[in-house]
């Protein structure tokens, strides 16, 4: 313990030493090259939007960020929809984990250590003096450039890759905008610190980075990436080992801020977003190899088989998940779910009623519900359901215009549901379509209100211009494997 405290002492003479901001550009700066290329991840579409797992890393980010004195910036967490084993910070303290990383890590304690070395780096404002350094000022194609070298290099040659590389980069451009070996040390060190103060353990950034390496060792795909935006492995693993040898939890150590299953996290995130052919295989020879009967695999397996043509397997799984856990709302969210993908609405709709009022995933229910009700020819009540949804104005729910769009058209109300299909291709991305749609809907609406919001719909869309190309949902997922509805 002794040997830990030394070492803390002199993280902390280092931290004094190299100002954070001295080599950095300016903070108005780095706010507004921050705001638009979180709005450049916005725009194609590689922000999951799924309720769990973003409680999860909000909740281990924000338990993190809590102790910290007054930042310049305010901190927030996202999750990438891609495969590859990677997490960065970006400009203004914006943190992104791409969900192949929070597939491989095994507990709270390592996704805390990746977020910790993460908001290390934010706060030492790394990014911004890698800019500083490269001498790269317009912050507009900057912004690209950077959602290019963070995300595109993950990406390998998806066609995200390339739809975020904005121009044709100078090779020594790319390695300016790279942490240094020294970057790297800081943010472990700063990440050290950090959670002392927190109720995880410190392990967890070493236990992390050995996990990742052993992969890369084992030549797992798509591992090296976390290596081409953190350099020095090596010598990282060396340095937390000596901090870290000797580690004991204070006694004043803080509780968890929140007490999650990380397995069920894990699972979903697998289930939901995971490559089918890659986890289907591996989960069934999991669960061939589970004395406990462990809940989560059951979960997890139960989603990856309703994305298949598999779905009876799939309600199976889950009911076997539901038995071991009766009251389990991402269980019954997902079991309902499946229901409507097989054509049993009525009982979708029992099972999604029981949770409609979840604060977490109530909304979900509610959308599900909606869908099933559609089928059944209950249309108000699908209706008032997907209104309930728009009012809250929560991200994720891309195709609710659509069924908004396929209830007025049952209903005969024909500029309504122009509108409402403009609107869904407005937020798809396809100007196209969503041009068409919304200039037929202000020729036929009578309502002064709705024509009102076609009119902002349509200058939104010939503001934006006519450059963008129809929204990708997902990365590595083809379209049809979206698992919302």
């Amino acid at each position: 313990m002794r040997r830990f405290k030394q070492a803390i002492s002199l993280i902390l003479i280092f931290v004094a030493l190299f100002p954070a901001a001295a080599f950095a550009i300016s903070i108005p700066d780095e706010l507004k090259l921050g705001k638009e290329y979180l709005q450049l991840m916005k725009d194609k579409g590689v922000i999951l939007h799924d309720p769990v797992a973003q409680k999860m890393i909000d909740t281990v980010g924000n338990a993190i960020v809590k102790p910290l004195p007054p930042q310049p910036f305010h901190f927030d967490f996202f999750i990438i929809n891609d495969a590859s084993f990677n997490a960065f910070a970006t400009p203004s303290a914006n943190i992104f984990v791409h969900h192949g990383l929070i597939a491989a890590l095994d507990n709270m304690d390592e996704l805390a250590g990746i977020l910790a070395h993460e908001i290390g780096h934010a706060v030492g404002r790394h990014v911004s003096q890698s800019i500083d350094r490269s001498k790269i000022v317009a912050t507009g194609s900057l912004a690209g450039m950077l959602a290019g070298i963070l995300v595109g290099a993950a990406a390998g040659d998806s066609e995200a890759g390339e739809a975020l590389t904005i121009g044709s980069m100078a090779a020594g451009q790319s390695a300016m905008l790279s942490y240094t070996r020294e970057n790297e040390t800081e943010a472990d060190q700063k990440a050290v610190l950090f959670l002392e103060k927190t109720g995880y353990s410190p392990n967890g950034i070493l236990d992390s980075l050995l996990k990742i390496r052993q992969a890369d060792y084992q030549g797992i795909e798509n591992i090296p990436d976390y290596f081409k935006t953190h350099p020095g492995t090596a010598n990282r693993v060396s340095h937390l080992s000596g901090i870290l040898a000797d580690y004991i939890p204070p006694a004043d150590k803080p509780g968890l801020p929140e007490n999650f299953d990380y397995n069920m996290f894990k699972y979903r995130v697998i289930g939901l977003y995971g490559d089918t052919d890659t986890y289907i295989p591996k989960i069934e020879i999991a669960r061939q190899n589970d004395s406990d009967d462990n809940v989560a695999l059951h979960y997890g397996l139960g989603l990856l088989y309703g994305r298949t043509s598999r779905i009876h397997e799939g309600i199976e799984q889950l009911n076997k998940a539901l038995a071991k856990n009766p009251f389990e709302p991402m269980i019954l969210l997902e079991l309902g779910r499946l229901y409507i993908r097989n054509t049993e609405y009525n009982r979708a709709i029992t099972i999604l009623n029981s949770i409609a009022d979840d604060p977490l995933l109530g909304d979900w229910a509610v959308f599900y519900r909606s869908v099933a009700q559609i089928q059944n020819g209950n249309l108000p009540a699908a209706q008032r359901g997907l209104e309930r949804i728009l009012g809250n104005g929560k991200p994720g729910f891309e195709k609710i215009n659509y069924h908004m769009a396929e209830i007025m058209s049952r209903q005969s109300k024909k500029a309504l549901s122009h509108y409402y299909l403009g609107v869904y291709y407005a937020r798809m991305h396809d100007e196209k379509n969503a041009l068409r749609q919304l200039k037929r809907a202000l020729d036929t609406l009578d309502d002064e209100k709705m024509r009102e919001k076609a009119r902002k719909e349509l200058e939104n869309l010939k503001g934006k211009g006519k450059k963008s190309k129809p929204r990708q949902l997902h990365v590595t997922l083809p379209d049809k494997e979206i698992p919302y509805f």
